[in-house]
């Protein structure tokens, strides 16, 4: 299960994402917009500057903007930053040894085969397929 982190950071850079080519977006806009309280909205810019995903600039005129194009981003990524690990189990984490009983767990397959398609989900959604329509659409 993710976080309210996770998914608020999707939100965040997802917003940022619809602004762009507007320069630096205030916090309290993006938080406006989301319904997210500004303070927690801080702490979630805050790594998501620090994991070089999203600019910061503070002063007049400061916010926060994409570091990237929205395309060159995946939901894997955003995701993987803020919660760490799509890992089911230890056992598979990028930093994990080997596991004494991987040769007679019997789960260990589910678990790579889990693992393959949650990467491949998260990891094949660009943030740019997530934006839906910049554009409100009037129907007669």
């Amino acid at each position: 299960m993710f976080s309210t982190k996770g998914r608020y950071a999707l939100r965040v850079m997802i917003d940022l994402a619809q602004h762009e080519g507007e320069g630096n977006i205030p916090l309290k806009s993006i938080a406006e917009r989301q319904g997210i309280s500004k303070k927690y909205l801080e702490i979630i810019v805050k790594e998501l500057v620090k994991g070089g995903l999203v600019n910061g600039v503070s002063g007049k005129g400061g916010g926060y903007s994409l570091s990237r194009k929205a395309e060159d981003y995946t939901a894997g990524e955003i995701l993987e930053l803020m919660e760490g690990t799509l890992a089911p189990v230890a056992c598979l984490e990028d930093d994990a040894g080997t596991c004494p009983r991987a040769e007679d767990c019997l789960t260990l397959p589910m678990w790579k085969e889990y693992y393959e398609m949650s990467r491949a989900f998260f990891y094949g959604k660009k943030l740019s397929d997530m934006l839906g329509s910049r554009d409100p659409v009037y129907y007669i």
